[in-house]
């Protein structure tokens, strides 16, 4: 996750490796497999694993489905893969997992950047159900060395991970046209509690580094000109190095506040029907307020 909360443990672990040659074709054909484990879970019924499964397969999260495996006290493994695992796979899972007689290993499989970030909501659904996110704890970390580039598969093509002018790594400057995917951004974010309440980027600040940019982003000479020709001419003057960090204050202060959301600490704060009851809005406009505007409704 880029936004990890590290109040409590339940670390990824991948499992790839130990997966593989038994035809399970999930596992086979995934990119990733990976799985956390949960303490003292394994006797969950039916039913509460069939909510995870239902909770990870949401739109939001976006997994195709769940493995799970519970360590049962008697050292034997129940799992809903059994017909394709061996108990000595399932032993090797979970002694790569540090999983204990008791517990429940869960476990997703896809490509890795996805399900990585659809294991992370489960992780934090779990540490939610079992207590572990405590409010009154305040764990503060920064997270770096960002891709600054990614693969869009649909395009073929390149794109900047936050914006075209992130300044890369120095030391990664020549991987930009050789291996563009390991090039890491010269940017950060603090996270407080799995929340990012700050981010920010050390930016391009010359001319070279900035069209080799645009150049691996896929813009001609002339798209560049016509678009971002005033920079470029800038930058011919010299620029000093530059960068910065924007914080949310409303996500801030609700931490602050032990919320979870920030509806109540935004300056215009709106219901669940999306509707701001201060101001009445949005409500509907007078023929009078589109006339004076300009504004034709057809």
């Amino acid at each position: 996750s880029d936004k990890p909360d590290t109040r409590f443990d339940m670390a990824f672990v991948e499992i790839t490796d130990l997966t593989k040659g038994r035809n399970f074709v999930i596992f086979e054909s995934a990119e990733l497999v990976v799985g956390i484990t949960a303490r003292g879970c394994a006797e969950y019924s039916r039913k509460q694993i069939d909510e995870l499964t239902e909770f990870v397969k949401r739109p939001q999260v976006g997994a195709k489905g769940l493995v799970y495996v519970q360590y049962r006290a008697d050292g034997t493994f129940k799992s809903s893969v059994d017909k394709f695992y061996t108990q000595e796979d399932l032993a090797a899972w979970a002694e790569r997992m540090d999983a204990r007689p008791g517990d429940l290993m869960l476990i997703m499989a896809g490509p890795r950047d996805a399900t990585r970030g659809q294991l992370s909501e489960l992780r934090l659904l779990m540490g939610e159900k079992l207590g572990l996110r405590d409010k009154n704890v305040f764990s503060v970390l920064w997270v770096i060395d960002f891709p600054l580039l990614e693969f869009d598969e649909e395009t073929s093509r390149y794109h900047a991970k936050h914006h075209p002018f992130t300044s890369p790594k120095p030391e990664d400057i020549h991987l930009i046209d050789s291996d563009p995917g390991k090039v890491r951004a010269n940017a950060y974010d603090m996270v407080i509690n799995g929340t990012e309440v700050g981010g920010g980027s050390i930016r391009i600040h010359d001319r070279p580094t900035q069209q080799m940019m645009f150049n691996r982003l896929g813009f001609t000479t002339d798209e560049a000109a016509r678009q971002f020709g005033f920079l470029m001419e800038a930058f011919e003057y010299g620029a000093p190095p530059h960068g910065g960090i924007a914080f949310g204050f409303d996500r801030l202060c609700s931490i602050f506040g032990g919320a979870d959301s920030i509806r109540d600490f935004i300056a215009f704060p709106k219901n669940n029907a999306g509707r701001d009851m201060m101001i009445d809005s949005p409500s509907t406009i007078s023929e009078e307020q589109l006339k004076e505007l300009g504004i034709s409704v057809r």
